[in-house]
């Protein structure tokens, strides 16, 4: 696990902050113009994404795989508990409309999600499917193999060299940005419970990567980890990546899991 801040240092020295994309801006609000809440303008619309409990990692399919684990329960509670004693209060709530995201997002109970199918994750199995039987790479067998695995899944897939898969990278790439630049134009704090390709798309979009570099984000992501955007004016910023407060406790580290 890591966790990465922008902006002010643990030294409370300003340090410098990453580039951000410049999602696109709901027909409701010209580009040119600042969202406006209350009747003043305000850029402090903040997004935390959060990625749902471990689910079913011993499946060998999309449907076997979407449900939590017992594990994941915990998790998803244990981060809700955690909101709570923290103080922390979200105006708005979504989810992609997965099973896994359903059920964490039940869990961290802050609300009854608006579900979204744009938050879902691509389709991993499908996409590793094609590879394996259009390129002839065997899909990886355990974490360590992902590190090899993942950039050559996300190159080919973005260099359209995947046949009959169920979306193209672009696609997902759009629906990402317009679902994102949707809710960041809302006012007050919005949660977004999601999964990992989903969050690492949205950190490529806003630091540029390329997809090697999404490719480590997305190998990083631990389950129900908190990753925290804000608004600027022209376009958004990350504030915190991976983080896991809710499983600090060293009689927690057991759950600190990947898959």
């Amino acid at each position: 696990m890591f966790e990465v801040r922008f902006g002010i240092s643990s030294f409370g020295e300003s340090t410098k902050k990453p580039s951000h994309h410049r999602y696109k801006t709901p027909s409701s609000a010209p580009p040119s113009s600042p969202l406006k809440a209350g009747g003043k303008e305000s850029f402090m619309s903040h997004i935390t994404l959060v990625r749902h409990g471990q689910a079913n990692f011993g499946a060998g399919d999309e449907h076997g795989y979407d449900r939590l684990s017992p594990l994941g329960h915990d998790q998803a509670a244990w981060l809700g508990a955690h909101f709570k004693t923290s103080g922390e209060i979200f105006a708005r709530v979504y989810s992609g409309t997965m099973q896994r995201h359903v059920e964490t997002a039940a869990g961290i109970d802050a609300g009854a999600p608006e579900q979204d199918p744009r938050l879902n994750e691509f389709s991993y199995f499908e996409l590793s499917n094609a590879l394996r039987d259009q390129h002839g790479i065997a899909p990886a067998q355990g974490r360590e193999d992902f590190l090899a695995y993942m950039p050559q899944l996300m190159a080919h897939w973005e260099a359209d060299k995947l046949e009959g898969v169920p979306e193209t990278f672009a696609a997902f790439k759009t629906r990402i940005d317009d679902a994102v630049s949707e809710i960041s134009a809302g006012p007050g704090h919005a949660l977004i419970v999601t999964s990992g390709g989903v969050i690492g798309m949205t950190m490529r979009l806003i630091l540029g990567l390329d997809a090697a570099g999404m490719s480590r984000l997305l190998l990083a992501i631990m389950n129900t980890s908190v990753h925290r955007l804000h608004s600027l004016p022209d376009g958004l910023g990350m504030d915190q990546f991976n983080a896991i407060p809710h499983l600090a406790s060293t009689d927690r580290h057991f759950a600190r899991t990947h898959i």
